[in-house]
């Protein structure tokens, strides 16, 4: 009976320890388990509007639609901050059966956020671009170019596919100086200059992480005697903010033709705003700009 009892308490023990040695697996299993996510850039929300008209249209295109986004990047970061996952899509170089704005990939269980950040490039090598984390993106490179933004909590509870669409919306504003008069042979850049304002945002809130302003100078690429036109964006630290803004034209060698410092001009995300005046006839002009601005709305200030 003893060698029964001791065989059969064995045998418990066994089966209990397999029991238990199943469970431990099943459990280190599932916490290695890979969730098949894929996330679908499909629209931009983009604000548009005639800049001698104040009517406002606002329209959604797809990302590979929109000319002036050339890049997309796409990453997770964990609630500790670390990077998970990170892709940087660049319009030019996408496959021939690969979908600009589309993006698969695999996600451990977690949960995660998500940062997607659409933005123009120029010449290759000029613009430099990063994402650090879900709170900081910045153009180290001479300035910025149009950026959109969008962020998302995610959670990845089990190992069922998941599917994101994401619409994101412009965070810069813009500013374009037009002059009223002619190019002259001596000129050939523009310097635009902001005393607030920055290169660097925060994709959650899509304001600048930094005002202190920043300064470039623009080729101008108009013919001798015709009118010059030349664009610069921003982020602001707030919706809406005045900043004093410095015109210089330059020549080849960087001296300035043309100084004006126009004080308080007001910005806001999503709306491009025109400043118009002379910048060639005399450098000791005094006349006013006018100011006018779209996107969001259109008006005209003289100062």
């Amino acid at each position: 009976m003893k060698t029964i009892f001791y065989a059969a308490a064995a045998l418990l023990i066994a089966a209990c320890n397999s029991e238990m040695e199943q469970s431990v697996n099943t459990q280190v299993i599932n916490e290695k388990a890979m969730a098949p996510v894929t996330v679908r850039v499909s629209d931009f929300s983009v604000t548009q509007s005639e800049f001698e008209s104040p009517a406002t249209t606002r329209t959604a295109e797809n990302a590979a639609d929109y000319d002036k986004v050339k890049g997309l990047t796409l990453a997770f970061y964990t609630s500790d901050g670390t990077e998970a996952y990170k892709q940087a899509q660049i319009k030019s170089s996408m496959g021939e059966n690969e979908t600009f704005g589309d993006f698969s990939l695999s996600l451990p269980m977690g949960s995660y956020t998500m940062v997607v950040l659409g933005y123009g490039i120029g010449t290759p090598g000029d613009d430099v671009f990063t994402l650090t984390s879900p709170t900081q993106a910045e153009y180290t490179s001479a300035h910025p170019r149009e950026t959109f933004a969008y962020t998302q909590a995610v959670n990845i509870n089990n190992t069922s596919a998941v599917d994101i669409s994401a619409t994101l919306k412009r965070v810069v504003a813009r500013l374009e100086v037009k002059s009223s008069d002619t190019r002259t042979a001596n000129a050939t850049s523009i310097r635009i200059s902001f005393a607030a304002g920055g290169k660097a945002f925060n994709p959650t809130t899509g304001l600048a992480s930094d005002n202190a302003g920043y300064s470039h100078a623009v080729p101008i690429s108009t013919a001798v005697d015709q009118t010059t036109s030349s664009i610069s964006y921003i982020f602001l630290s707030s919706d809406e903010q005045e900043i004093d803004v410095t015109i210089e034209t330059l020549d080849t060698d960087n001296n300035v033709l043309f100084h004006k410092i126009i004080h308080n001009v007001p910005f806001r995300r999503n709306r491009n705003t025109i400043l118009t005046g002379g910048m060639y006839t005399n450098s000791n002009i005094t006349g006013a700009f006018k100011l006018e601005t779209s996107w969001i709305s259109s008006y005209n200030v003289e100062f």
